[in-house]
């Protein structure tokens, strides 16, 4: 069974610096995709940065140059480093991996439960 869990969510002032993760278990070969997607209340869920198994990543421009997605392998785990923190970033957080079928895998998205990350002052 592929189970993602996001952890790390907290209300951190503008400007401040916040570390999400999310742990993957369940699958370990065919993740073509690592991703975190946002949904802020009222709006529509959005992708804020893409890790691709090439090792390319994507990011909304609306976070570029402040927040950065890494992978470690070892522990199966994504992170997304947010910097320079604005109210706008204030969304629940989903990490999301796309896979391809294998070995009794169904392919295609698997989603976390989502983190909540609120910044005010």
């Amino acid at each position: 069974q592929v189970q993602l869990v996001e952890s790390g969510g907290a209300l951190v002032q503008p400007g401040g610096s916040l570390r999400v993760s999310c742990a993957v278990s369940g699958v370990r070969f065919n993740i073509n995709s690592w991703s975190w997607f946002r949904q802020a209340s009222g709006k529509q869920r959005e992708l804020v940065a893409s890790l691709a198994s090439n090792g390319s990543t994507n990011y909304a421009d609306s976070v570029k140059g402040r927040f950065t997605i890494s992978r470690d392998h070892a522990k199966f785990t994504v992170y997304l480093q947010m910097n320079s923190l604005k109210p706008e970033d204030t969304a629940i957080y989903y990490c999301n991996i796309n896979v391809a079928a294998h070995w009794g895998i169904r392919g295609g998205d698997y989603w976390g439960q989502g983190t909540q990350v609120t910044v005010s002052s």
